[in-house]
């Protein structure tokens, strides 16, 4: 279920978790369907790489610049396979006409993100 906090908003603060454990925040466009949120990355992005490492990561609503406007929740996110995404680009490219356009040299990927507490 997305929080009330989330709904709405144009821009959440992804954070994901290098190796060593440290956090890396990153704000992000994300879409919202079947109570889940669903963004848009390069697969050859660091926070693809890092969710590819560690599923467990962290949202909360921030401003473009990345500046935390909200409660932070745990969630689990998952890397979608291309059969999979359909409803994620759908609910991106609903929310956000420039996602439509597409990233340069790279493949597309869509995570979901289920929130967790």
């Amino acid at each position: 279920m997305i929080p009330l906090q989330m709904q709405g908003r144009k821009y959440i603060s992804l954070t994901t978790f290098r190796k060593s454990g440290v956090p890396v925040y990153t704000p992000v466009w994300f879409g919202e369907s079947n109570g889940k949120l669903y963004v848009k990355t390069r697969n050859d992005s660091g926070k693809y790489k890092r969710i590819r490492n560690n599923s467990a990561v962290k949202v909360a609503p921030c401003s473009a610049r990345g500046k935390v406007t909200g409660p932070e929740f745990s969630a689990r996110a998952r890397i979608l396979s291309a059969q999979e995404e359909k409803p994620a680009k759908e609910a991106v490219n609903r929310k956000y006409w420039l996602a439509r356009l597409p990233f340069w040299s790279k493949r597309n990927e869509y995570l979901e993100i289920e929130i967790t507490a």
